[in-house]
């Protein structure tokens, strides 16, 4: 009897190794069942209380397509810097080789002082301020325990998250005074950065609006060469002169579509900070202004401080020699804040009245 219940009980041993070694191999590749949970987490968290609504489920719904998004914008930041790069370098280039020299046969010598003077002068703003733009941190709240007063945690990173900080999907990690991730920049723009960023759309804005301004003659000079439907003979243009005119037609039309569009948006950022807030600022301040709005309230921004103040804490000035020193020609220093609290020690003369 002993022997046949050992046998019984090797033979359902040897049954259920079997039976888990077919359902092993039929398994689904760890990627597809990992993907299948978080559909399923998904699906889960739209009954998780009583608290769901609409925003929650757009955002549950659609979770797959911002995590698409921001995917793709961070693996093509790289590209969009070496963009940029590579458009600026191919306008140095028209420049220095084709009207730089029709500069110093044309032009008298004042206008020649002007053009070199001011070109250069622009030129080092915009480089300093895209490399500063780009490789200085936006500045991140602290990880480990602290006494830094906080507004609420990050239901991502799971830490305090201090005032004006806010999370970025792209970089994956909380940001101060946070103002919107810039694939041009392969960056976050924020506490840190955020002068570097609006002063290099502010002259990267004049360069291209000085090019377009400056090179319009020369624009329908080029085009009416290569475009001409005069039945006269066209002069013999040679391969050089066609590649000129080309060249000019494209710095031109580059220029002028950059200024443009570059153009709005640095006003719309000026606006911003004439304000004291940021893009993502911009929309809370106006849900709550309509909300208190209801109740016969009126919201009050408290960051800010009055339209020159507020530009002058953005952009650091305490003198009166800052506003070349500091905004007109390169300088590093730090901003008024630390980005985790916002008592500012402002000057006497800077407080509103």
């Amino acid at each position: 009897m002993r022997w046949w219940l050992i046998s019984v009980l090797h033979l359902l041993r040897c049954v259920r190794l079997r039976s888990c070694t077919k359902r092993g191999r039929s398994r689904l590749p760890l990627w597809l069942r990992e993907l299948w949970a978080y559909m399923k987490l998904l699906v889960w968290s739209l009954y998780f209380n009583s608290l769901t609504d609409s925003d929650v489920v757009f955002d549950s719904v659609f979770e797959p397509v911002f995590w698409t998004v921001d995917y793709i914008t961070r693996w093509f930041g790289l590209v969009f810097v070496c963009l940029v790069v590579i458009l600026t370098s191919s306008i140095l280039l028209i420049a220095y080789t084709i009207l730089l020299p029709m500069v110093f046969h044309t032009y008298s010598t004042a206008w020649i002082a002007w053009h070199v003077c001011y070109g250069h002068w622009n030129l080092v703003m915009i480089v300093f301020h895209y490399y500063k733009a780009t490789k200085t941190s936006p500045g991140y709240p602290p990880t480990v325990k602290n006494d830094i007063p906080f507004v609420s945690v990050c239901k991502r990173c799971i830490i305090p998250k201090p005032a004006r900080t806010h999370h970025c999907g792209i970089c994956n990690r909380c940001i101060l005074k946070m103002d919107h991730h810039c694939p041009w920049l392969n960056n976050c723009v924020g506490q840190f950065n955020h002068r570097y960023f609006f002063s290099f759309c502010v002259f990267m804005t004049l360069g291209c609006a000085y090019c377009s301004i400056s090179g319009r003659n020369l624009f329908l000079d080029a085009y009416n060469a290569l475009e001409t439907k005069d039945p006269t003979p066209v002069p013999p243009y040679t391969f050089k002169d066609r590649m000129i005119h080309k060249s000019i037609i494209y710095m031109w039309v580059l220029t002028s579509t950059v200024a443009v569009a570059l153009g709005a948006l640095t006003i719309w950022h000026a606006v911003l900070i004439a304000r004291g807030e940021t893009s993502i600022e911009k929309h809370i301040n106006g849900k709550e202004t309509e909300r208190l709005a209801k109740q016969g309230k009126v919201y009050r921004n408290p960051h800010n401080h009055g339209r020159l103040n507020n530009w002058k804490m953005f952009f650091g000035v305490e003198k009166t020699s800052h506003w070349v020193t500091r905004v007109l020609l390169p300088s590093v220093h730090a901003p008024h804040s630390d980005g985790l609290t916002w008592d500012l020690p402002v000057k006497k003369e800077m407080i509103p009245v």
